[in-house]
């Protein structure tokens, strides 16, 4: 009944009983990497990136925002399947560079850019989405000292926002780009030394599931765009439009349809005005793209009633999965798709509540969920885990192991 109004990633297979992972049995990755454990399934996300690139217009360009998923396994995988990355920290420049990413398929986005950062990103030389005017004039300053050119986007805070998502990072006061109005003003402090200005960049909002209203956003964002390309220093060479692709994590609800968002996005890419119509359109992706190919295994420790209450206890917890422990941007607490990996053919199921290990009230995985029978030494499977898990989480909170992350 629970899964019933879930929408469960495809890809993952049961095999007498027992889930699998490209045809691996999860008690078999148990017993090889232990637990608690993240599993990231490489084709997966191949299948992913295929499908969204078969949806959008051929001259749209994808790029991969690293902060969904920064392991290193991961990040190398998605420079060869994307045409870019998009960062937001010293830390993720380092990795993706380490990784072998091409430093001009790289932009650096955030608010809070410290000089050192602005420092490496420039000596690197990719491309800093700036966010304000004075880390305009900062990076300026950097890139004089250094000797060099910084290439740099403006990313604008727009007037408007994506309907029918929480999370919102645009159209109100936000910590998040340039307000649209005192764009132009920016922009004409870009035509000379020792800027090269190169584009814009604009970011919503995310997780959006509606189709009709990304679409909506993508068409006033190129309506913006034309209107602000008129005071730039040059015509723009890239415009960032975002993502807000999102994927189905609660009861109801259903998978966001591409096509119908590719098929508009090449008619509003084919009436593009003269002012940008040479521009490079990249849309701007993570959780969507890794998100599905990704499990949170952990193993029950003890089974108990509490005031008639049935509690499953594992090894794992929100230190580890704080999303699924509805810690990361909930306002009200749903479960993310969860099984009992080790009974999957299970036909009675009895209302329980799983929860981690952790000292806290907030340390909950699924809270009072229908599930097949299960006792301790079962394994508890959470999906959705290859977006904002592991990195997300505060690993270090109560001084438990960490969970290790394979690649298969």
């Amino acid at each position: 009944m629970f899964n019933k109004w879930h929408h469960i990633p495809e890809g993952y297979g049961n095999q007498a009983g027992v889930m699998t992972v490209a045809g691996l049995p999860v008690t078999e990755l148990v017993a090889k990497h232990g637990s608690p454990l993240f599993v990231y399934d490489t084709a997966l996300v191949h299948a992913r990136v295929a499908k969204t690139r078969a949806a959008l217009p051929v001259n749209v360009k994808l790029h991969y925002a690293m902060k969904a998923n920064p392991h290193p396994a991961i990040v190398s995988l998605m420079a060869s399947l994307t045409d870019g990355l998009d960062i937001a920290s010293g830390g993720e420049l380092k990795s993706a560079l380490m990784a072998g990413v091409v430093p001009e398929t790289i932009s650096f986005a955030g608010p809070g850019k410290t000089d050192t950062e602005l420092h490496d990103a420039i000596r690197a030389g990719v491309r800093v989405n700036l966010e304000s005017e004075l880390e305009a004039k900062r990076a300026g300053a950097i890139a004089m000292a250094l000797g060099k050119t910084v290439r740099v986007a403006v990313r604008v805070n727009p007037s408007f926002d994506i309907k029918g998502t929480s999370m919102r990072m645009g159209g109100t006061a936000q910590p998040f780009g340039i307000d649209e109005a005192r764009v132009p003003d920016v922009l004409a402090t870009l035509g000379q030394e020792p800027f090269i200005f190169e584009g814009f960049h604009v970011y919503g909002g995310s997780q959006s599931l509606n189709a009709e209203n990304i679409i909506e956003m993508q068409a006033k964002t190129f309506d913006m765009l034309e209107k602000l390309s008129v005071a730039a220093p040059c015509s723009p060479k890239v415009l960032n439009i975002g993502g807000s692709f999102g994927v189905p994590y609660f009861p109801g609800e259903t998978p966001l349809d591409i096509v119908k968002i590719g098929n508009a996005l090449a008619t509003q890419i084919a009436n593009r005005s003269e002012q940008i119509k040479a521009a490079e359109i990249v849309i701007e992706l993570g959780r969507y793209l890794v998100a599905e190919a990704g499990i949170y295994i952990c193993t029950i420790l003890d089974k108990k009633i509490s005031y008639g209450e049935t509690f499953l206890i594992t090894d794992g917890g929100l230190h580890h999965q704080l999303a699924a422990a509805g810690q990361f941007g909930q306002v009200l607490r749903r479960n993310y798709p969860v099984v009992i990996a080790t009974n999957l053919d299970g036909k009675t199921e009895h209302k329980v509540t799983i929860t981690g290990c952790l000292c806290t009230p907030l340390d909950r995985l699924a809270d009072r969920v229908l599930l097949p029978d299960a006792e301790p030494d079962d394994l508890v499977v959470i999906y959705l885990a290859g977006a904002y898990g592991a990195s997300a989480s505060p690993k270090d909170f109560l001084g438990h192991a960490h969970p290790k992350e394979i690649i298969i």
